[in-house]
């Protein structure tokens, strides 16, 4: 098993951040992200927490060879749960592989939360476990590496992706309230 954690601090606020979440994909740092779809989602009425669930379709950058070993296809399929607590400003994502989990299984976690040293900015934490499947033991460690190196790839991509969107959407954000009209005059 291996485990990968990153922590990173934006320097918006929560609510911008975890707006602009939504807004990460399509994104020319992350191709290999094909399709995001939407199959459940509900606010609970008592609390106001949004859930979530999504169908991420991914296109993996494999060798032809190994795709045909594993009797794979580079589309692949991930299932995404979140959760977003307007009024303890969590936004939480919980993410598996459903594709070849004989194989290899990735469990990743996300979290977006107010800074706890800035309050106007928004703490990032991200994490995941990669694990081989028992009939691959023998090549655990040479798979689980290559698998880490590839995740770690993809996380610097997308948070980098997803900075250039946040940077977008607060652009966008600026102009709407330079649009609305001043309630005082």
């Amino acid at each position: 098993m291996k485990f990968f954690k990153t922590v990173h601090t934006f320097d918006y606020e929560w609510s911008l951040v975890s707006a602009a979440q939504w807004q990460k994909y399509p994104n020319d740092l992350c191709p290999h992200v094909q399709h995001v779809d939407v199959l459940n989602r509900t606010v609970d009425p008592k609390t106001g927490i949004l859930t979530t669930e999504r169908l991420i379709t991914v296109k993996q950058n494999v060798p032809k060879f190994i795709l045909k070993i594993m009797g794979a296809n580079e589309t692949q399929f991930v299932r995404e749960v979140s959760t977003i607590d307007p009024k303890a400003k969590t936004f939480r994502l919980t993410s598996q592989n459903l594709s070849l989990r004989n194989i290899m299984k990735c469990n990743e976690e996300i979290s977006y939360t107010v800074s706890p040293e800035d309050s106007e900015k928004t703490q990032f934490t991200q994490q995941a476990t990669l694990t081989v499947g028992s009939f691959l033991k023998r090549w655990e460690n040479v798979i689980e590496d290559f698998s880490l190196k590839r995740f770690q790839q993809n996380a610097q991509s997308g948070r980098e992706g997803f900075l250039n969107v946040l940077e977008k959407f607060v652009v966008m954000a600026e102009a709407a309230k330079q649009e609305r009209p001043n309630s005082t005059s």
